[in-house]
């Protein structure tokens, strides 16, 4: 990760921001692009302040016409947590009001059929040989069924080196998630048959060091190039796609509404297996992981009152969060 060199009045705040960040446990790793292109807003419009005024705030974190409001309410909010460190550090700066611009429709998740999970990884199953990224075609199969059948997150599995797939004890090592949590994550048998099968053809002479599913140059997959592939499928698949999704970290939603629906079938003891999920997919709070409740609920209405049994009070009432990440 490159990072940016700040020229504008309030630089050495900006470096101070960052690293006090970073020191109270947040990664912090896209939030310095934002204050770069603030830093260069402020270089050619505000070079010489001593303060932080309304002009300068609302001149940069006015909506544009390409971003959505997701984004938008995202990069206001970095202007906004940086405004109220100035202010604590003795330095005047106007903090924009929380909720000062309007957040848009939430995201609501595609919760794939089995159909369009059966259609969509027949179609990764097709993908061709191409000599640029000589591994793609053994990597998509593999990758984007590991996402459903783990739960993973997108990055979690793209920055998976050799050494943290333990394919004799099925056992997958993710380091420095989100919110820098470090987890295992057990696999099913299918799965550690299907990368054991992949780790032969694509790393017999790999060092431990290795990513597990390499990019160009042996870099890992960048976001860009996964998602571009992951709509070809999608199309391929007859699967319709907006603006609003189907989204790759849908695959993470819908492994847990399965999850959660084949435990209540079962009659498993949810006051048990929730708590042990939210171990699993690494999240921080009971609610994120409860949320997903509220949707095994509405995906599949009949078993919604076994669910309840288990957590009445949470499906109807459950609060909103931004679930978008989790």
């Amino acid at each position: 990760m490159v990072e940016p060199i700040f020229e504008g009045p309030f630089k050495k705040e900006m470096y101070n921001f960052i690293s006090l960040k970073r020191s109270l446990g947040y990664k912090y790793s896209s939030e310095p692009g934002i204050l770069k292109r603030f830093d260069n807003h402020l270089v050619l419009h505000y070079p010489n302040v001593v303060a932080l005024t309304k002009e300068a705030v609302t001149h940069w974190c006015a909506k544009t016409m390409y971003e959505t409001s997701a984004n938008h309410c995202s990069r206001a909010s970095v202007i906004r947590q940086f405004s109220k460190y100035l202010n604590s550090i003795g330095i005047t700066a106007w903090v924009l009001p929380q909720n000062y611009y309007p957040k848009g429709q939430q995201y609501v998740p595609h919760i794939y059929t089995l159909k369009e999970l059966q259609d969509f990884f027949t179609e990764t199953d097709k993908c061709h040989y191409c000599s640029i990224v000589p591994y793609r075609h053994l990597i998509m199969p593999e990758f984007f069924r590991l996402l459903f059948s783990c739960g993973l997150r997108c990055s979690e599995a793209r920055l998976l080196k050799v050494k943290d797939v333990d394919l004799q004890n099925g056992v997958l090592t993710i380091n420095d998630s989100k919110n820098h949590n470090n987890r295992l994550v057990p696999m099913p048998k299918s799965t550690v048959l299907r990368l054991s099968r992949y780790a032969e053809q694509v790393h017999s002479f790999s060092k431990p060091d290795n990513y597990f599913f390499p990019g160009y140059k042996d870099k890992p997959m960048t976001l860009g190039n996964i998602y571009k592939n992951f709509r070809r499928f999608l199309w391929k698949a007859g699967i319709s796609h907006t603006g609003d999704g189907p989204r790759i970290h849908d695959f993470r939603h819908s492994y847990c509404v399965y999850r959660l629906k084949e435990w209540a079938i079962q009659d498993k003891d949810l006051l048990v297996l929730i708590p042990m999920m939210r171990t699993y997919l690494g999240h921080q709070t009971f609610n994120e992981t409860a949320y997903y409740l509220k949707w095994t609920a509405d995906v599949f209405p009949d078993i919604r009152v076994k669910l309840e049994k288990c957590y009445k009070d949470i499906i109807p009432e459950m609060e909103v969060f931004s679930y978008e990440t989790n």
